[in-house]
């Protein structure tokens, strides 16, 4: 038997057949359509088929169907309120998707919810009870996992670590709002920060590998060239690490997790991040002790299988 994880992005629809050993069978990924949900769902039905064909199975054969998306849910499990980047406002889409799949079980869940649940069964939590996820990336997404189980807010609203206030009155937020942790600890902050001191230095290695063009400038290249020694990209990664090693103190303050794990595509830069991060971190924290901060294990796995582990989720 299997359960099906879908991870719904502005970009690619990433799908996934995950069987009784919690391990991806089959996988695979299909363009979002920027149409309709309902066109959407009948894209990834027929995907699925496919899938599970390759496998020699048949809808018979699954148990579950779960699906992701970059968004807020309603507190009832069934309706997208809001998913900018796929433009979905106020979308049914527990019942779009049950159309497609009738008599299986369908569960829905934010992208950064479906993660943590994910490193709690196959990657940085196993073993754990309490642990929380950051991702950074364009955004700054977060999932938490308490007891056990996901947390998804004490009135099933979900949880925004990325629009916590870090600071007053601060960098606008793609939410509306100025000064979010968002604001300063997603990675795409790197690519900001980086753009506005090459203009200021433009004898630095960032302008020497872009040719002055700012557009070039990545989270990568910033971090590179920090690497590299490059002093106004070590600036604006040490600026980084001040505001990220708040948000990650604040968060242990506040839940006092197991584990700490940070994910996307910056945790890839290891030990320059993580070792002068836990030591900003240590000297913040108002614990002696506090739970390990550690890069996460599944990468881009993560949404597909969070979301194949929701029905089990919903039955702890």
């Amino acid at each position: 038997m299997y359960q099906i994880g879908i991870d719904i992005g502005g970009t690619n629809i990433k799908i996934g057949l995950l069987d009784e050993a919690l391990e991806l069978a089959s996988v695979c990924s299909i363009p979002f359509p920027h149409t309709t949900a309902q066109d959407m769902a009948e894209k990834i039905h027929a995907a699925i088929l496919t899938l599970l064909d390759g496998c020699g199975a048949k809808l018979c054969d699954v148990q579950s169907v779960g699906a992701v998306v970059p968004g807020s849910i309603d507190a009832s499990g069934e309706t997208v309120l809001d998913a900018y980047n796929l433009d979905f406002h106020n979308v049914p889409l527990k019942k779009i998707l049950q159309s497609q799949f009738p008599g299986i079980p369908v569960y829905i869940a934010n992208d950064a919810n479906g993660a943590a649940l994910a490193e709690l069964y196959k990657g940085a939590f196993v073993g754990h009870k309490t642990g929380v996820l950051l991702t950074l990336g364009t955004g700054l997404g977060g999932g938490i996992i308490l007891n056990g189980k996901m947390f998804n807010g004490g009135m099933n609203h979900g949880v925004e670590l990325g629009h916590a206030y870090l600071v007053d009155g601060g960098e606008p937020c793609s939410c509306g709002n100025h000064g979010c942790m968002e604001a300063y600890c997603a990675a795409s902050v790197l690519a900001r920060d980086g753009r506005r001191a090459m203009q200021a230095r433009p004898e630095s290695l960032l302008a020497q590998k872009t040719g002055g063009d700012a557009a070039k400038i990545t989270p990568k290249l910033v971090t590179d060239c920090a690497k590299a020694g490059d002093k106004t990209a070590l600036a604006v990664f040490q600026t980084y690490l001040d505001h990220l090693s708040s948000a990650c103190a604040s968060i242990y303050h506040i839940l006092d997790p197991e584990v700490l794990a940070l994910g996307g595509g910056l945790s890839a830069a290891g030990p320059f991040l993580f070792e002068p991060l836990e030591e900003l971190v240590s000297k913040k924290c108002f614990f002696s002790e506090h739970g390990p901060l550690v890069p996460a294990v599944l990468g881009n796995e993560a949404g597909m299988i969070g979301a194949a582990l929701l029905a089990r989720d919903a039955a702890v």
